[in-house]
Order: C-alpha cells, then sequence, then structure tokens
C-alpha cells in the first residue's frame, strides 16, 4: 500500500484530503504541524507528502527543507494560498515538485497524487 503524509493545520482539509485519497486505497498520515510531520516521515515509509505553506510554528519551506535533506527523492506538493508566489518558487527551487492553490480542486490533486505515486 502506498502512504501519503498530508501536512496543513487546518483539521477540514487533512479530512478532506484523507477521505478522498484513503478512497484511493493509499494509507494515510495526518500531521498538523511539522514536528508531527517529521516524526510520520522518520517512522514510517511515505511515498508522497502534500504539504500547506502557512502553518504555524515550522512553516512548509522549513519542513520542506527538512524532507528534502533527509529524503531527495520523496515527492512533495505543496499547497498555498492565492498571492504566495515568492515563497512558491522557492519551494520550486527546494524540490516541491508542484504547487496547487487553495481552493484546490480535490480531483486535480487525487489525479496528480496518482500519478507521481503510481509512476
Amino acid at each position: 500500500m502506498k502512504r501519503v503524509l498530508i501536512v496543513d493545520d487546518q483539521p477540514g482539509i487533512r479530512l478532506l484530503l484523507n477521505e478522498v485519497l484513503k478512497k484511493e486505497g493509499y494509507g494515510t498520515y495526518l500531521a498538523a504541524n511539522g514536528m508531527e510531520a517529521l516524526k510520520y516521515a522518520e517512522e514510517e515509509e511515505i511515498d508522497c507528502v502534500l504539504l500547506d505553506m502557512k502553518i504555524p510554528g515550522m512553516d512548509g519551506i522549513e519542513i520542506l527543507k527538512h524532507l528534502k535533506e533527509r529524503w531527495p527523492q520523496l515527492p512533495v506538493f505543496m499547497m498555498t494560498a492565492y498571492g504566495e508566489l515568492d515563497v512558491v518558487q522557492e519551494a520550486l527551487d527546494l524540490g516541491a515538485i508542484r504547487y496547487f492553490t487553495k481552493p484546490f480542486d480535490i480531483f486535480e490533486v487525487r489525479d496528480e497524487v496518482n500519478k507521481i505515486v503510481s509512476a
């Protein structure tokens, strides 16, 4: 079973992504902050990460740096509110494979995860 780590401080977004990805047959891990996210990444074999940019404490860029340092091949999708394009570019430069602007199309996210994880 492929595993997806969902990192977002908004419970509604975590639950929505969780529900859709579970229906696709993925194992999912939900993290509300950077410490939880890195703990799951350490303990589980993660195949893909959906990572929010704006998280209290350790922000998305910081989490992305940690993930890429340790697991350079891990595919990471960034999720961002509209208008954070400078931060988006930094994330892409650091190795994120793509970003979704909130509110995103949940089916587009699902299809992209399917493409990357089953490749």
